[in-house]
């Protein structure tokens, strides 16, 4: 049960009844008393029940709504539990810092690495401070400098992965945003240190592409990972916003999909109603799985290591047609 009272406003529609027994919850332990302490415990294993149905069978949809919670936690977040000594690095060197990307060295249990992430707002102020998370070419050549930096004192990357997508305006253009895509893609792809990608919200494009050529790629459950996105689909293929739930469940877009398609290499168990619902629990639960990450990448030589992410992105997307 969460310990404060949430706002509804901040609540998804299929998890409204949800937060509301756990508000009411709330307001009967401030009015405390031994005579409530039953209706309290009846309502909080109804709350529970609820929960449980309601996220057993989630929509793609419905999924693709929770990457996009407004209470998720960003990469600050994980940062801020999870990096000890954090020293944030700022700047392309070449045109200004873009702070829909953040990056720098600090250490995850202990282990000196580097840390490079899409960053999101909370608020109007800062989404418009974060470009709502979407990067500028300067922040994805912000980010290949960071890695190149990484590679020359022998860190190991972490990524994390959650935008809509690269920024499309004209300014971005001019400045060459595919070029800067591209760029990383081809960085990434030989770097001689492990690389591990997690998909913590929502993958969108060759915006989350740009940092996510990485030797093993974990998504947590309710993230999602595609090319464009549900409502950009629907209206190029069905000129129809109100097809978002079919284009959402044809893309093949959570986590679970993305695991059987060979994607992603893992999806990582978020905490009950969410990651929003205990970030505590979803960070250590993205640390555990970066940690078994590295124990098995340490084990394997540079050159190990760089056929198996060639062979592993080579892969995507093959299939076999024997016909009749």
């Amino acid at each position: 049960m969460p310990a404060v009272v949430l706002d509804p406003r901040q609540t998804l529609e299929f998890e409204r009844p949800i937060v509301e027994l756990e508000n009411k919850i709330a307001e009967l332990r401030q009015l405390g008393g031994p005579t409530l302490d039953l209706e309290i415990r009846r309502l909080e294993r109804k709350a529970r029940a609820l929960q449980q149905e309601v996220f057993a069978d989630l929509s793609p949809w419905q999924k693709v709504l929770l990457s996009r919670h407004p209470l998720r936690p960003f990469t600050l977040d994980y940062v801020g539990r999870l990096i000890e000594g954090f020293i944030e690095l700022h700047g392309d060197r070449a045109f200004r810092d873009d702070e829909a990307i953040v990056g720098g060295v600090g250490r995850l249990r202990g282990r000196p690495v580097m840390i490079l992430g899409h960053q999101k707002g909370r608020g109007t102020k800062e989404n418009v401070r974060r470009n709502f998370g979407m990067p500028r070419p300067e922040g994805y050549r912000k980010a290949r400098r960071l890695m190149e930096l990484a590679a020359r004192l022998g860190l190991p990357i972490l990524t994390f992965i959650d935008t809509p997508g690269a920024y499309p305006g004209i300014d971005a253009e001019e400045r060459g945003q595919a070029e800067a895509i591209a760029k990383n893609l081809e960085v990434m792809s030989r770097l001689p240190v492990p690389i591990i990608a997690t998909v913590i919200g929502e993958g969108g494009s060759g915006g989350a592409l740009a940092l996510s050529v990485a030797d093993r790629i974990n998504m947590l459950e309710y993230a999602v990972y595609s090319v464009i996105s549900p409502e950009g689909c629907a209206s190029i293929l069905w000129k129809d916003q109100k097809q978002v739930e079919t284009a959402a469940r044809e893309m093949r877009m959570t986590a679970a999909d993305l695991v059987e398609l060979g994607v992603a290499d893992r999806a990582l168990p978020e905490p009950s109603g969410g990651a929003h619902r205990d970030p505590e629990l979803a960070a250590e639960r993205v640390a555990d799985a970066i940690m078994e990450d590295l124990a098995v990448l340490d084990k394997l030589s540079v050159d190990e290591r760089l056929e198996a992410r060639y062979a592993k992105y080579r892969a995507m997307g093959s299939f076999s047609d024997e016909g009749p």
